[in-house]
């Protein structure tokens, strides 16, 4: 198991008992990506955390995969699943590398809260591009640390060291919004709510052609 993996494990049960910091804004998160979901949708989020916004989406879609590192999580997940009568909803133990086969295949993928914690956050958009079909959506929440506390730059790295962090990569609003360009996205909706300084809520579509 990875250190990354270890470190989610450690801090799984901690993590799900923290109440949403900003209610308000996640609800306003949630009916933005509901706005394109429909019963047809095939849908992959990686690094679903315990699972909560998998269980408020997947009843509106065809099919929800939901994947992530930490075996830990993921039994956190699972254990809110068999509470639902959700059918149509996995949660999964895997990392975005194990899906790199599929291509053209999702209509909706979301990565929330997680690009920042990637060194390779460039490489990951562009393969959620590929597995993404013409027209498909990819909806992103990203901590954009370089906007407004650029000085954790110099705090996070021994948090980590001392095993009380995970790694985190710092870049500004507009670099991740042209990461995604770059890659062939185009921005549709792009939002960071009034409470956040950091916490940039991205919807952004392959083309269909």
């Amino acid at each position: 198991m990875t250190q990354t993996a270890l470190f989610w494990d450690k801090i799984s049960k901690k993590y799900a008992a923290k109440p949403v910091a900003d209610e308000e804004a996640y609800q306003k998160k949630l009916a933005m990506t509901q706005a394109y979901l429909t019963h047809e949708s095939k849908v992959l989020e990686f690094a679903c955390g315990t699972g909560s916004t998998a269980l408020v989406h997947a009843p509106l879609v065809s099919s929800y995969t939901a994947i992530d590192i930490s075996p830990k999580m993921v039994e956190i997940c699972k254990n809110k699943l068999s509470d639902t009568e959700i059918h149509n909803l996995e949660f999964k133990v895997a990392t975005l590398d194990d899906y790199r086969q599929f291509e053209n295949e999702y209509d909706v993928i979301l990565g929330l809260s997680i690009l920042h914690l990637l060194s390779n956050y460039k490489e990951v958009i562009a393969q959620t591009f590929k597995m993404l079909k013409p027209g498909g959506i990819f909806v992103s929440n990203t901590g954009c640390l370089s906007d407004h506390m650029a000085y954790m730059r110099f705090i996070l790295p021994l948090m980590k060291l001392l095993g009380l962090a995970p790694h985190v990569e710092f870049f500004s609003r507009k670099e991740l919004e042209q990461s995604m360009l770059s890659s062939g996205f185009i921005i549709e909706k792009a939002w960071l709510p009034p409470k956040s300084k950091t916490s940039y809520f991205v919807i952004a579509r392959k083309p269909e052609s």
